[in-house]
C-alpha cells in the first residue's frame, strides 16, 4: 500500500490543522493506522493510532484531548484533526500502516509494527 500525507502548513499557536493520509489499494480496511512525528533534533515519536475498523483509538499523552484521529475506509483515508496547537507540535508528521492483528492497540505506539510509511508533511506552529 502507498500512503500520501497532506494538510500540513504554518499556523499560529492555538490554531488548528487537519492532516489527511490517503492510501492506495483495495485493502485499506485491513490496516491499523498511525501517525508519528519527528521534531528537529529529536527521534520520531508516536502521536496517535486507530484500529482498522475505527473502533478504537490511542493517543500520546502530549496530544490527548487536542488531537482526534478518524478514518473513512470508503475513501481509504485517515484524518488527524489537530486543535489548540502548540509550538512544540512543530514537526514532520508521518502516517503509517500496520497489518491488522490481535495485538493490543498499545503496540501501535511502536514504530516497528508498521510496514508502510508516507512521505511526511510539515507542521509549523509559531508562538
Amino acid at each position: 500500500v502507498q500512503l500520501q500525507a497532506s494538510g500540513g502548513g504554518f499556523v499560529q499557536a492555538g490554531g488548528s490543522l487537519r492532516l489527511s493520509c490517503a492510501a492506495s489499494g483495495r485493502t485499506f480496511g485491513t490496516y491499523d493506522m498511525g501517525w508519528f512525528r519527528r521534531a528537529p533534533g529529536k527521534e520520531r515519536e508516536f502521536v496517535a493510532a486507530i484500529r482498522w475498523s475505527g473502533s478504537n483509538t490511542h493517543y500520546a499523552d502530549s496530544v490527548k484531548g487536542r488531537f482526534t484521529l478518524a478514518r473513512d475506509n470508503g475513501k481509504n483515508t485517515v484524518y488527524l484533526e489537530m486543535n489548540s496547537l502548540k509550538p512544540e507540535d512543530t514537526a514532520v508528521y508521518y502516517c503509517a500502516a500496520a497489518i491488522k492483528s490481535a495485538r493490543s492497540i498499545l503496540a501501535l505506539t511502536i514504530r516497528q509494527h508498521y510496514r508502510y510509511w508516507g512521505q511526511g508533511t510539515q507542521v509549523t506552529v509559531s508562538s
